[in-house]
């Protein structure tokens, strides 16, 4: 079903404008040959749309590219339409004036650039974010504690990238934060994908270290496998892999940070999602021997804040990812707030916060648009 909407909603997206256009403006000229062309790019994206249905798994690595491509050509023409269509309702008529066609293209033209900029550049503009979290029960130590998270690298969409990997890690590190955490998804399915960065994630560093858990991607269920045992085995390897790194693997566990005489607790527990999302977070075990500690959660999903975080813990503060503001944020608006209540930012309930970083990577399209990659400093204050 949902299958049968998504293609729906991209036939609706190449005819409609396409269609619109082309009776308005094109076919009142006459019977032209060239006029026809106008469909070839429309054509040949029906037919990539059709492939990608009947060519199941063997295309899925182009998919992607597809959407870009068809975001880029098929928006901006939707748009055209729109403002289009009320200038010739107003005028009764199919014909254009000779300023209307100028005057209508060029905010068009403009929304393709910007497109075309989040394809080639958005995905790869990296943006620092400081955030400020204040806490009466933060111990005075650690007033001024600075904690860098990056989420969601999807390394496997970079692949033969490398360069722009470093760039992001280089201005990490620029960042000279005491400790660095990682909230999942750092694969978009198996652990190979590492392979290609690990000698520039491995470069990460903090005073404190570098802390990690698992995202949703991470559990390999977005491909098949030939046994559950390969999957579990997959996992085992990118657990590996990453502690190989030097970055702390926090399976439902949790660490002790100290500042002369005082400590925080840093919790990690495993992805802990609704459905149907992986849902393996053990967060009494991870809390067990933390008790009246200040506590900082990493944990992959958002949700888990309402559903276990804030009804049943003190844990003052937690770092999530996962909703990558689904990738677009257009005057301040994303689409991810439909789905997500705390989808960006810093939220509070009373003295407790949660910060969901929206993802350093990018999965399924390369593009980027207002969401842009994020890199957060979070300074802890005594408030």
């Amino acid at each position: 079903m949902i299958l049968l909407r998504v293609t729906i909603f991209f036939l609706l997206l190449l005819l409609l404008p396409d269609w619109f256009i082309y009776k308005t403006y094109l076919k009142p000229l006459g019977r032209k040959s060239w006029n026809r062309l106008w469909w070839t790019p429309t054509v040949l994206l029906l037919a990539a749309l059709a492939a990608f249905l009947i060519g199941g798994e063997a295309l899925h690595s182009y998919l992607g590219v597809y959407l870009v491509t068809v975001i880029c050509i098929s928006v901006p023409k939707a748009f055209f339409a729109l403002l289009a269509w009320p200038v010739r309702l107003l005028r009764k008529r199919f014909t254009s004036s000779p300023i209307e066609i100028p005057g209508l293209c060029i905010p068009s033209l403009l929304l393709f650039g910007y497109l075309l900029f989040g394809a080639i550049k958005g995905k790869e503009h990296f943006q620092v974010r400081e955030v400020t979290f204040s806490s009466p029960d933060l111990p005075e130590a650690f007033d001024g504690y600075r904690i860098l998270q990056i989420s969601d690298l999807h390394v496997g969409s970079w692949k033969g990238n490398a360069t722009a990997m470093q760039r992001a890690i280089d201005l990490c590190n620029a960042q000279q934060a005491d400790l660095a955490v990682f909230t999942g998804d750092l694969v978009n399915s198996r652990a190979s994908e590492m392979e290609e960065f690990i000698p520039v994630l491995s470069q990460l560093h903090a005073k404190d270290g570098v802390y990690s858990v698992l995202g949703n991607h991470d559990y390999a269920t977005y491909v098949k496998w030939n046994s559950e045992a390969e999957r579990l085995a997959n996992i085992d390897t990118l657990i590996a892999r990453q502690n190989g790194m030097g970055w702390q693997m926090l399976m439902n566990e949790h660490v002790n940070l100290y500042r002369g005489n005082d400590s925080i607790a840093l919790v990690g527990v495993e992805n802990s999602g609704n459905p149907p999302f992986p849902n393996k977070g053990d967060l009494p075990k991870a809390m067990k021997g933390t008790e009246g500690m200040f506590k900082v959660l990493l944990s992959h999903d958002p949700t888990h804040w309402r559903r276990e975080v804030l009804p049943k813990t003190d844990i003052q503060l937690m770092l999530a990812g996962h909703t990558h503001d689904m990738q677009f944020r257009i005057f301040g608006f994303s689409a991810s707030r439909f789905f997500y209540p705390e989808h960006n930012g810093l939220y509070r309930e009373g003295n407790r916060g949660l910060y969901v970083n929206i993802g350093l990577g990018y999965v399924l399209f390369p593009m980027r648009l207002g969401a842009w990659p994020e890199i957060t400093v979070l300074t802890l204050r005594k408030e």
